[in-house]
């Protein structure tokens, strides 16, 4: 193909996507096609991988639209389907683009209907697949610890001055330091062992 036939932007399945960019790489951009299925797409379509999408002709880029739309008339394998065993259906199915979007907003909705394990974790916005919560995952306002610090001291000194002894209280009027009752009343309280 020419310098002249190369198309600087393409449209494919309503994705607007550079021409300089290399096929496999362009077909993974749009939503609901993976690098993956792109290889094996454009493997049984026999079109160059590493190929420019600019340089495609006009025959090979409807080839393609038309293998993304159904993936059965390129022999596509069917465990590369998104949309295996349809709950509506029950027919195997390829959604790309606002299909995809809408059917998984659908199937969301269904769950939040029948009031499944999936659906009340979809309802108040939790990690719905079993990953663990306690640490990540976390939404809305600040969560830490709260700080309540330590007691402020008195403003009336509780330690004995270095003239009174250990038990008397200081001539300045402190309080002694000792709050515990004498030893003579610690055994009155007590009942005698027999």
């Amino acid at each position: 193909m020419s310098a002249a036939d190369y198309k600087h932007i393409l449209r494919i399945a309503g994705k607007d996507i550079e021409g300089s960019k290399k096929v496999i790489v362009a077909l993974s951009k749009v939503k609901g096609i993976g690098y993956n299925f792109a290889h094996v797409l454009l493997q049984s379509l026999n079109i160059n991988l590493n190929s420019r999408v600019g340089f495609l002709t006009d025959r090979e880029l409807a080839d393609i639209e038309m293998a993304i739309r159904d993936p059965s008339k390129s022999r596509m394998p069917e465990w590369y389907w998104n949309r295996r065993k349809d709950m509506d259906t029950g027919s195997h199915k390829h959604l790309i683009t606002s299909d995809l979007d809408f059917m998984v907003s659908n199937d969301i909705d269904r769950e939040k209907t029948i009031m499944s394990w999936r659906g009340y974790r979809h309802m108040f916005g939790l990690r719905v697949r079993g990953q663990c919560t306690r640490t990540t995952g976390r939404k809305g306002g600040a969560v830490g610890v709260k700080k309540t610090g330590k007691p402020m001291p008195s403003s009336v000194s509780t330690t004995p001055s270095k003239g009174t002894g250990s038990g008397g209280a200081a001539l300045t009027g402190e309080v002694a330091s000792s709050t515990r009752p004498a030893p003579e009343a610690e055994n009155a309280n007590t009942t005698p062992k027999k």
